[in-house]
């Protein structure tokens, strides 16, 4: 599974997942190039790179996502919610599910 964290996501959660999943492929959006780019633009970079993405955009890329879902996989984390909890959801799903099964799909974090 690969991840792509949106600008407004926590450089601590990054670094939480780098640090418990060594070898796991996550980059930020700022470190890709897509610093400040249209939601559409960082859904479809995603898309195209098969990454889930992460962020705490609810407002607005949640809306993209959703008129997009066919195409991409998209994670949002919910407000107040404390990067410790994430990062233990995050592990759940990285030891449980398949990439597959994210596909065309908006998840909450905390579940």
């Amino acid at each position: 599974m690969k991840f792509l964290l949106d600008e407004n996501v926590e450089k601590a959660l990054f670094l939480g997942l780098k640090r418990r999943h060594p070898g796991l492929d996550v980059v930020r959006v700022v470190d890709v190039g897509l610093g400040g780019k249209p939601d559409l633009e960082v859904l479809e970079w995603a898309a195209q790179e098969r990454r889930v993405g992460v962020s705490r955009d609810r407002a607005t890329l949640s809306a993209e996502a959703a008129r997009r879902v066919e195409e991409g996989r998209l994670i949002l984390l919910r407000r107040g919610a404390g990067l410790g909890r994430i990062l233990e959801d995050l592990d759940l799903l990285l030891a449980t599910a398949r990439p597959e099964e994210l596909e065309n799909a908006v998840l909450y974090l905390p579940l």
